[in-house]
């Protein structure tokens, strides 16, 4: 479903009056990956590692400096503007910290509404009706939606803006360290929200995250990336069971052990 071969993002270091730049900061190093469909792909690595400007770039937040990614086997770098619309309909992102993800001054209905009616996938007048369908999916009372962000928990804002995603009716979403910022029993209950979507409506995710105890929870397949390369990949559990990095072995060793 998603492949991606050499891919190298870099960011100029500018210096002097006139902002010449005089070198490059490399961020992401020839990374490759495949994720295949209805699969939980994780990415995970110490926060500077390059995973969040890995994910920006397959999307095309980020422009890559060089390598090739495929969606359906169609080149996403070739997608002109129609295309890359449609694109970033089918790949959706969630973000670390909801709030900000959140226009602050736009209601619930607005905020999951404006991508749908951007979109166009239902009719004005069923608007209303439509995100009260998906504040369902995601676990939240339609009574909700008539609220602003600062008036819902943190937890139920990451609901929303799942449900924003879900409600593009994606083949696949970024969790860019959806739940990093949440507290554990909050965590827990999004990760089972995840996993119940995926499993009603046999979605694709590529989750990113430094903590390796919700990633071996979650995922089925680990990259592991340091300074911007891959040290290590495979399936989850033998990951985590068998490390063969001595960065991985870190990081596993890291995790918190219940005495």
């Amino acid at each position: 479903m998603f492949q991606v071969e050499g891919l190298k993002v870099s960011f100029p270091i500018l210096s002097g009056l006139f902002r010449s730049q005089v070198g490059e900061t490399v961020a992401v190093d020839g990374v490759d990956f495949t994720i295949e469909q209805g699969e939980t792909f994780g990415l995970v690595g110490e926060s500077g590692s390059g995973k969040s400007t890995t994910a920006r770039a397959c999307i095309r937040l980020i422009e890559p400096t060089a390598g090739t990614i495929q969606f359906n086997g169609e080149d996403v770098l070739s997608f002109d503007r129609k295309k890359l619309k449609a694109f970033r309909r089918d790949v959706q992102i969630v973000f670390q910290d909801p709030y900000s993800s959140l226009n602050p001054r736009k209601s619930i209905r607005e905020s999951i509404g404006e991508a749908v009616r951007f979109y166009r996938l239902v009719e004005e007048w069923d608007l209303t009706d439509y995100v009260a369908e998906i504040l369902t999916n995601v676990g939240l009372s339609p009574d909700i939606m008539r609220r602003y962000p600062h008036e819902i928990s943190g937890g139920q804002q990451q609901r929303i803006c799942i449900g924003r995603a879900f409600a593009l009716k994606p083949k696949m979403i970024i969790c860019d360290e959806a739940v990093s910022a949440l507290d554990v029993s909050v965590q827990a209950q999004i990760l089972n929200l995840l996993m119940e979507l995926k499993e009603q409506y046999g979605l694709t995710y590529l989750f990113i995250s430094h903590d390796l105890s919700v990633v071996r929870y979650f995922c089925d397949h680990v990259l592991v990336m340091n300074q911007g390369r891959i040290v290590e990949r495979g399936e989850a559990e033998e990951i985590f069971r068998n490390p063969q990095d001595p960065y991985t072995r870190e990081l596993v060793e890291a995790i918190p052990k219940i005495l």
